[in-house]
């Protein structure tokens, strides 16, 4: 990896953290819904990052959120899992010497892989957070519901966010 794609991760980092801490903390609907858009860090690793370092960024993104959020874990168990997918899914569907694109973004792979690929790591990191979070079966029918309700705002935010950086690729 050269100096710029560690320079561009690093200042991501820092403005998807401080944009999940200061701002989407206490933005919620009614406790039902909240936005996790700090997942999109997570997401939009390189390719070439190794397994090991890719679980030590996931854990250590996850226990930031934990030390702001209050959580014993929770986020970070949830990243961790959200790693496993993502390397499991870029596994399955792409040959990974074969790849020339830099990221997992919607600019480079187009908007069919990407969307399927944001939803398998949203939908498992919401599951994995929501049930640690509530940790009782008795209330099932609301954790799916915030599931949910939480998968669907924070894909939207990820779509602007990627419309936003969008740049047409030369295919």
């Amino acid at each position: 990896m050269n100096s710029r794609i560690i320079i561009v991760n690093v200042i991501r980092w820092v403005i998807l953290l401080f944009v999940q801490i200061f701002l989407l903390k206490n933005m919620g609907f009614y406790d039902l819904s909240t936005p996790f858009i700090y997942v999109l860090f997570i997401m939009l690793l390189p390719f070439e990052i190794p397994n090991i370092l890719l679980y030590l960024l996931a854990f250590g993104t996850g226990l930031t959120l934990d030390a702001f959020y209050d959580t014993m874990g929770v986020h970070a168990t949830a990243c961790v899992a959200l790693a496993f997918v993502r390397i499991s899914f870029i596994s399955i569907s792409l040959n990974r010497d074969a790849i020339d694109d830099p990221e997992p973004s919607l600019s480079y792979m187009g908007f069919q892989w990407f969307s399927l690929y944001a939803l398998l790591c949203v939908i498992t990191h919401h599951l994995v957070l929501f049930f640690l979070e509530t940790f009782r079966l008795t209330e099932i029918g609301y954790t799916l519901m915030r599931c949910g309700l939480s998968c669907i705002f924070t894909l939207i935010i990820i779509y602007l966010v990627e419309s936003i950086f969008y740049k047409r690729s030369s295919r």
